[in-house]
């Protein structure tokens, strides 16, 4: 029993009183009760205290007053002397870093990452290494975690290690744990236990890295093989249901944009590419990359006034990034909001040509899209334009062969 010498006792009976009435109790009353009377009984009113601390700091709009109740949270998180202390102090630390985030604090929120990383949960971490550019660190992060052949690590994880292996400079390291995602894609996809559309994203993102690696014969092989899985969607469509993967198409979209980003520091960081940006990305850094949208369209009407295609190009799927980004993450995916987009992306590289693969580039942007919201035959009707131009005409590859009837 805790001591209550110097306990209001008047307030104990109040706050008792409070919790047992039939009125519904807004939070921040439940907040004020479990203060008392975790006086009292540490053991039982603790926990609870934590839980009504997050709940009311997430209610809360401005900024500092939602810092210091998730700092509370944590004391009192630390202050659990039971066999819940570990999860609740995570959960509590979770949201005060992403609070301090959301507040310009990088410097604490990047210490609270370091505790949580100290107890296993080290993705955070990482993707804020990310964050400030520096990628080598937030490799090998990845790779003491996730261990030599990456076995146990989800889908998610490898794309994130391998985007990370890729911007440190690993590009040899960074394509091969893509490849073991890309295999392990494959294999469940002969088994009918995964949609054949995440298949054709990992090839199409994995054909991006081989081509920037300077291997084109490896390249040309995804291509022609994500042609081959296209082919069978157009026909067939889904062995498998499936409701939304939109996530991971947009991941691997926004991922392929960052070559034309600014590079990431620790004075102007930049988003943790690779990573999803709903569960990946600090609030900051994800305000930041939908916040330069106006700046971009400003440039953009810049660059259409003075004829600078070429420019134009560029600067288009950047914003097209930005806005399919939008697109997914909003919860409004109507497929015309987003298509005129790539639609308009398309016709200017018609315009200029070719050159440099832009024209196959845009195509192939369409393409996963399109895949995305299951138009399967306009989908492979890019796709393979895509690849002609690239490639040369198709050439026969053996499609998935599947142990079981399609559905």
């Amino acid at each position: 029993m805790a001591d209550t010498g110097k306990i209001d006792q008047d307030a104990v009976l109040r706050a008792r009183v409070l919790l047992l009435g039939s009125g519904r109790l807004s939070t921040w009353e439940y907040v004020g009760a479990y203060r008392v009377l975790a006086r009292v009984s540490p053991r039982a009113y603790l926990p609870k205290l934590v839980g009504a601390l997050t709940r009311r700091g997430y209610e809360l709009r401005d900024q500092e007053p939602r810092v210091r109740l998730f700092a509370e949270a944590v004391d009192v998180a630390r202050r659990i002397e039971d066999d819940r202390r570990p999860e609740l102090l995570g959960r509590a630390l979770e949201s005060y870093e992403r609070a301090l985030f959301a507040a310009g604090r990088r410097a604490e929120g990047r210490a609270v990452c370091e505790e949580l990383a100290r107890s296993g949960a080290y993705g955070r971490l990482a993707r804020v290494l990310a964050e400030e550019g520096r990628h080598a660190e937030a490799a090998a992060l990845y790779g003491r975690h996730l261990g030599p052949e990456g076995a146990a690590a989800s889908g998610w994880s490898l794309v994130e290690w391998a985007a990370e292996l890729d911007a440190a400079g690993r590009h040899e390291e960074a394509l091969a744990v893509f490849a073991r995602l890309v295999a392990d894609k494959r294999r469940k996809a002969a088994e009918d236990r995964t949609p054949l559309a995440c298949l054709v994203w990992q090839l199409a993102h994995q054909a991006r890295m081989l081509s920037a690696a300077g291997r084109e014969a490896e390249a040309m092989a995804a291509r022609q093989e994500a042609l081959a899985v296209l082919t069978r969607l157009a026909g067939a469509g889904e062995p498998v249901s499936w409701s939304n993967l939109q996530a991971w198409w947009v991941t691997l979209f926004v991922l392929s944009g960052r070559p034309g980003e600014p590079a990431a520091t620790p004075e102007a960081p930049a988003p943790p590419f690779g990573a999803y940006a709903v569960h990946g990305w600090s609030p900051d850094t994800r305000e930041s990359f939908f916040a330069a949208i106006p700046s971009l369209e400003r440039e953009a009407a810049a660059l259409r006034a003075s004829g600078d295609l070429a420019g134009l190009v560029a600067l288009h799927r950047r914003l097209a990034i930005r806005q399919a980004l939008r697109w997914e993450t909003s919860g409004r995916r109507a497929e015309e909001t987003f298509r005129p987009v790539l639609d308009e992306g398309v016709t200017l590289a018609r315009r200029l040509g070719d050159s440099e693969g832009v024209l196959a580039r845009a195509l192939t942007d369409r393409a996963l899209f399109l895949l995305a919201v299951k138009r399967y035959g306009e989908a492979r009707r890019d796709f393979a334009e895509a690849v002609a131009l690239q490639d040369g005409p198709a050439r026969p590859v053996s499609p998935i062969s599947h142990p079981t009837s399609q559905k």
